[in-house]
């Protein structure tokens, strides 16, 4: 059964105004749609967590840099819910901006330290723009949960630090990034790669998993970002935003992973960016 599609916040407050009163927990996946299983992983975990589950599909302006990569976002509303049909999610908010970013909007959240880097230092705004539709979200749907997934792991940091540091009444939830059968990370943008780029694409994760594998036999960083950085160069990717090794406490630049780290790389392949994070084992400090 196709979910219901809520598209104003009055009649998003009446539904869930009534799941309030039955004493229902809810939860809510906030997407730009373009749905692939990635976020399907979540949409599954928030069906077992939650009785009553709300996806919005909503592409926030506020957090693109370039008016193009707004204006070439994909946008599948239609295929999106016959996605979701199958979890037999409560509802779909699909606001427009108008809803979200009324006249006269004045208000921006921002989380300091920690979207000065990574992503944040390329695109300059973006994690204000994630924080301010995140916390709207938040208020609107009223949820217990929300769910987002590794794959973006400084969004994911930055939401649960937003949500802590304002006292939203919300449990935030990381799910483990889901791939395709030859390690690329799913995500929407993957859908811009022409058929060549998408045979590419999978050098990325490659690369990723292999200096991963180095740093756990105690290889430092520097020269294995170095030729990573060139082997990426010479399969096709044109500029390489960053490739790093960060702490998962604070993402602070490390060398080895003396603490919990993840290795972090964002990279064009033919006009789309993309990004993605593994987890790194711990290697103990040399006494």
């Amino acid at each position: 059964m196709t979910p219901v599609i809520i598209r104003t916040l009055v009649d998003l407050r009446e539904v869930t105004r009534g799941w309030r009163r039955a004493e229902e927990s809810i939860g809510v996946v906030p997407t730009m749609g373009a749905l692939h299983d990635g976020h399907l992983s979540l949409v599954a975990a928030a069906k077992a967590a939650c009785d009553r589950v709300i996806v919005t599909i909503f592409v926030n302006p506020k957090q693109f840099n370039q008016t193009s990569d707004l204006d070439n976002y994909p946008r599948t509303e239609e295929e999106d819910a016959r996605k979701l049909a199958r979890f037999a999610v409560d509802a779909v908010y699909a606001p427009d901006v108008s809803q979200i970013y009324p006249e006269g909007f004045a208000t921006n959240v921002s989380v300091g330290g920690m979207t000065d880097v990574l992503c944040g230092a390329h695109r300059p705004g973006h994690f204000d723009g994630v924080a301010t539709v995140v916390t709207k979200l938040f208020t609107q749907t009223s949820a217990d949960k929300g769910f987002f997934g590794e794959k973006d792991f400084q969004q994911l940091m930055v939401v649960q630090r937003m949500a802590r540091d304002l006292d939203i009444p919300i449990e935030v939830v990381g799910c483990p990034t889901i791939r395709e059968e030859d390690g690329l990370a799913m995500s929407s943008r993957n859908l811009l790669l022409s058929d060549r780029a998408r045979i590419k694409a999978p050098l990325l994760s490659e690369v990723m998993q292999e200096v991963a594998e180095k740093l756990a036999v105690g290889e430092g960083f520097a020269p294995l970002q170095a030729a990573a950085v060139a082997r990426l160069t010479s399969g096709g990717f044109t500029d390489i935003d960053y490739f790093e090794l960060r702490s998962c406490a604070a993402l602070e630049a490390l060398e080895r992973p003396t603490e919990p780290a993840r290795l972090f790389a964002a990279a064009w392949l033919a006009g789309v960016r993309l990004i993605d994070n593994i987890d790194v084992p711990v290697v103990p400090a040399s006494g």
